[in-house]
């Protein structure tokens, strides 16, 4: 059962708060009965990124085994058979996305995109340069949507763009990672790896880099932002931003550690502390105008 649970891959749950983003910038925190239905959302479309998961590990198991620390997962270590992995999955799709239905029909229309679209993408789009990362974008555009449509709020078009453009900075930070942690084995791993360089990567991520805080910073004085939220105070959040970004590019390429942003997450500290001073002086600007 342990390593039934471990095949979840429960941390990268972690992903999924995004659905939470809508409900908190669209003035809905306060409101019991939407929170609620968000937390639903959200466990609805983790337990079904969870399916896709179990897929993945079922599908990659022999290129897994080869990669330093993904042959430990469970499918790959031998320790969950590719039978009880099957099943399990099998029991999890139809526990989240006829549930997903019930709690709104659009929200489980968004799951199914996001399942076709990540099946898509473990057989065919994952080998595509650059449309690989493209889908890495689109699947965090639609945890937006998904959150925005429970919420029942429409998003700022720059929240939107911004989103996006953290997912195509993580997902070229990861490949970079992956490069660098197999070398010579990366295209057994992952064929597209071969495609990239760890040269070409990095000029991707400075452009991105810099777009990343230029959409944020427009965002927060626009003029749309600072009518719906009655101050423009929302400018006082940039420097979490750039800590964020900064701390991110600092972590892969001089304490070097894995760069799988869920890990990085979880371990650190520093990172922890500045999305938590995020979101609280977020909250302290647009429900209590400070």
């Amino acid at each position: 059962m342990k390593y039934l649970f471990f095949s979840l891959r429960a941390q990268q749950w972690i992903k999924n708060f995004f659905i939470f983003l809508p409900m908190i910038f669209g003035g809905k925190l306060l409101e019991a009965s939407v929170v609620l239905k968000e937390i639903a959302a959200f466990l609805l479309f983790s337990l079904t990124a969870s399916v896709i998961y179990i897929v993945n590990d079922i599908i990659d198991v022999e290129k897994d085994r080869v990669h330093p620390t993904k042959r430990l997962r469970p499918i790959a270590s031998g320790r969950v058979t590719i039978k009880q992995a099957k099943i399990l999955a099998l029991v999890l799709a139809i526990v989240s996305i006829p549930s997903a239905f019930i709690l709104d029909i659009t929200f489980g229309w968004i799951l199914v995109v996001y399942f076709v679209f990540n099946f898509l993408y473990s057989k065919i789009l994952k080998n595509a340069v650059i449309i690989d990362i493209f889908c890495i974008g689109f699947f965090f555009l639609l945890r937006i949507m998904a959150g925005s449509v429970i919420a029942e709020v429409e998003m700022s078009h720059w929240i939107i763009f911004m989103v996006v453009l953290l997912a195509l900075f993580l997902g070229f930070n990861k490949r970079r990672e992956e490069i660098r942690l197999l070398e010579r084995q990366a295209a057994s791993h992952r064929e597209v790896l071969k495609k990239y360089s760890i040269y070409f990567i990095d000029q991707m991520t400075a452009v991105i880099t810099s777009s990343i805080v230029v959409v944020y910073m427009l965002y927060t004085i626009d003029a749309r932002t600072v009518r719906v939220f009655g101050t423009n105070h929302l400018i006082y959040t940039i420097p979490f931003v750039y800590y964020g970004i900064f701390r991110y590019l600092y972590i892969i390429h001089k304490v070097v550690k894995e760069g799988d942003p869920t890990r990085i997450l979880l371990f650190d500290k520093k990172m922890q502390l500045n999305i938590l001073f995020w979101v609280a002086s977020c909250i302290a600007v647009i429900y209590f105008g400070l």
